[in-house]
C-alpha cells in the first residue's frame, strides 16, 4: 500500500548491425609486401628521429639547467665578496 511502484524499464529497440563484405583480393601478379616494407621503414626511421630529438632536448634542458645553477652560485659567491 505505501510502497512506491517503479515505472517499467522500456526495452530499446532493435539494433540493426550491417553485414560487413570484404574487398577482393588484389587481382595480379604483384606482392604487397614490398609496401609494407617501406611503411615498417619509415615508421621506424621516424622512431629514432624521435628518439635523437628527445635526447637532444633533454640534453639541452640538463645543461640549461647546470648553467644556471653555476651562475646563481658565481653571483653569491661574488656578492658576498663586496660586502666584506
Amino acid at each position: 500500500m505505501f510502497r512506491p511502484k517503479l515505472p517499467d524499464i522500456p526495452t530499446p529497440p532493435p539494433t540493426v548491425v550491417p553485414q560487413q563484405t570484404q574487398a577482393p583480393a588484389p587481382a595480379g601478379g604483384r606482392s604487397v609486401a614490398p609496401y609494407l616494407g617501406v611503411g615498417a621503414g619509415a615508421v621506424a626511421a621516424v622512431v629514432v628521429v624521435g628518439v635523437v630529438l628527445t635526447a637532444l632536448l633533454a640534453a639541452v634542458a640538463v645543461s640549461a639547467v647546470s648553467v644556471a645553477i653555476a651562475a646563481v652560485v658565481l653571483r653569491s659567491l661574488v656578492t658576498s665578496a663586496h660586502k666584506r
